[in-house]
């Protein structure tokens, strides 16, 4: 990991560490990006981040870019397969917490209300084990 990507205070660098707020079980992980679970709320919400600090789409460089498409695609793969949801669905929402470019890949299971937006946890949503998911999770990749 570059020095760059271990900038005192980040909160995503910190958590690529395993330490902080922001720690989920990770799913996979190379020398450009790090996918994980989100570390509450709904079993089936992935983080795809890049290691280095890069708030935009637009700023990846080309491997980073096509690392970032290949985790999301199989991160997506692999949830259908193992949670038979819904819908799978993808969002790129910004930097509201670092400057690292990250993509939401998650699940909307399987009876969520429709009222429910997209961020939204449903309360009766099923449960699991995050950990455990992810260990399976890490075999699409």
């Amino acid at each position: 990991m570059s020095s760059q990507s271990v900038t005192d205070g980040c909160l995503v660098c910190a958590k690529h560490r395993g330490f902080g707020p922001l720690v989920g079980p990770v799913v996979w992980s190379s020398d450009l990006l790090v996918v994980s679970h989100r570390p509450v709320g709904m079993l089936g919400h992935l983080f795809v981040e890049t290691r280095r600090h890069v708030a935009t789409l637009d700023l990846l460089t080309v491997a980073e870019a096509e690392a970032v498409a290949r985790a999301v695609r199989l991160a997506a793969a692999g949830l259908r397969a193992e949670l038979d949801p819904e819908f799978v669905f993808s969002a790129v929402v910004g930097r509201a917490v670092a400057a690292h470019f990250h993509q939401h890949v998650f699940v909307r299971h399987r009876g969520t209300p429709e009222a429910l937006a997209w961020h939204e946890d449903w309360p009766d949503a099923p449960t699991g084990d995050a950990d455990a998911l992810s260990t399976i999770l890490r075999g699409y990749f």
